[in-house]
């Protein structure tokens, strides 16, 4: 892939764009198998090269009559990448009419040299189908009239299922605030194998669908070789992993911090499927031993489970468990720190080409 913006040293983010895809999928399953004392591995899953990201996290700069969306130079300024080769053609097609609401609402972009400003970021997510959601981080409240005001016309522009605002009002390097405002729907449907997530703002979802579609039916046939008859699902999101693993007779539990994640989940929950919002690591903690799950599924975050959260999986003793990880480093400590469970195999999902990056489904079982 040749990208404008790597060539003229705008944008570095896809840091081995250079390298041919094979090796750098080579070079990222030998990582990974270094780092990971896991006896069997399969083919790692291949992304495509471009136009993959279903998700866009714009900054927002420049100036009202022209905004840039895109990243902060080192400087803080703004540098556009409206032509991103790896977004899907739904959201590289609405960046421009994006840019030109930023225009038309006349939403100042926050100038993080200044401290001041308005809209700090443009969040846009598609579907398979095309169908988007927008969220506009704003500093404050101020221009959430104009937004009202000028929204029919984006509404009349782009196939928009969702349009909120969120309340960023630090100075800090933190991407959206806890207040959430929709403006327009609820909740956009992410279809995925023979599934439909609902994802609302807020909501934790995989910026590969596509990859991540293989990453749930792996989990799904591995899941089916153990056959339990409880799973539980810790840090479920939406509940990808909880709804493909769902089955006559199995009772599946999703555990998720996201009080929205959890209540659209529970929309489109089948029987004897729940989700429930709280802390993963007290959730665990407070489960009476008797009611321990035959399958345990986590998906943390980079950091990983956390001494206190393994401990209490060992102390469960679940027969298996799935770890998804998107940091072999944070899933290595992980492993060590749960010596009862033993790897049986594994296997490397490219979510992010061109990057380090490195998303790994490992399948333990219990050791006798």
């Amino acid at each position: 892939m040749r990208c404008e913006y790597f060539e003229a040293d705008l944008c570095r983010s896809c840091t081995h764009l250079r390298t041919p895809y094979d090796e750098q999928l080579t070079a990222k399953q030998a990582a990974v198998e270094e780092r990971l004392s896991v006896p069997t591995w399969l083919p790692p899953v291949a992304s495509a090269e471009e136009r993959f990201r279903t998700k866009a996290k714009m900054v927002v700069a420049g100036t009202v009559e022209d905004p840039t969306l895109g990243i902060l130079d080192a400087a803080g300024g703004g540098t556009d990448l409206r032509g991103c080769h790896l977004h899907v053609p739904a959201i590289h097609d609405a960046l421009p009419r994006l840019a030109a609401f930023v225009t038309n609402a006349r939403l100042t972009p926050y100038s993080v040299p200044e401290r001041r400003g308005e809209l700090k970021h443009l969040l846009l997510t598609a579907n398979r189908d095309g169908r988007l959601m927008l969220r506009l981080v704003l500093r404050s409240t101020e221009a959430l009239a104009r937004i009202r005001k000028h929204l029919p016309d984006l509404l009349s522009d782009l196939p928009l299922d969702v349009v909120s605002v969120n309340v960023q009002p630090q100075h800090a390097a933190v991407l959206e605030g806890e207040h959430e405002e929709l403006l327009h729907g609820a909740t956009l449907p992410m279809p995925v194998n023979d599934l439909v997530l609902p994802l609302r703002p807020q909501s934790f979802f995989q910026t590969n669908t596509d990859v991540a579609a293989a990453l749930y039916r792996q989990a799904r046939e591995w899941a089916g070789e153990v056959a339990p008859s409880s799973v539980w699902d810790l840090y479920c999101g939406v509940g990808g992993f909880a709804r493909h693993l769902a089955a006559p007779g199995r009772r599946v539990t999703g555990v998720e911090l996201s009080e929205a994640a959890v209540a659209a989940a529970q929309e489109s929950a089948p029987e004897d499927t729940r989700f429930v919002a709280g802390d993963a690591v007290t959730w665990v903690r407070d489960q009476d031993p008797a009611d321990a799950a035959d399958l345990v599924v986590v998906n943390p975050p980079r950091r990983g489970l956390g001494p206190d959260l393994c401990a209490s999986l060992e102390a469960t003793r679940p027969a298996h468990l799935l770890y998804s990880s998107c940091n072999p480093v944070s899933l290595a400590r992980d492993l060590e720190a749960m010596p009862g469970l033993r790897p049986v195999r594994g296997r490397l999902f490219d979510m992010f080409p061109h990057t380090d990056h490195a998303e790994v489904l490992v399948l333990l079982e219990r050791r006798t």
